[in-house]
């Protein structure tokens, strides 16, 4: 049988890779450049053309 005992202070899972002394920031709160912006656009775009173009002239418009 295991021992399911286990106290908080026991669960050092929650901590690998991670300093928990630091604040913490999710990736919505993190800063971003206009570079960023539009790179992301850009790949929205070729997604788009993508997913809207090829099924468009398989169906031969």
């Amino acid at each position: 049988m295991t021992d399911d005992t286990a106290t908080p202070d026991d669960d050092s899972g929650a901590d690998v890779g991670h300093d928990l002394a630091a604040e913490r920031t999710t990736a919505p709160m993190s800063d971003y450049s206009s570079r960023a912006v539009l790179v992301g656009a850009l790949v929205a775009l070729v997604g788009a053309a993508i997913a809207f173009g090829i099924p468009l002239l398989a169906v031969g418009i």
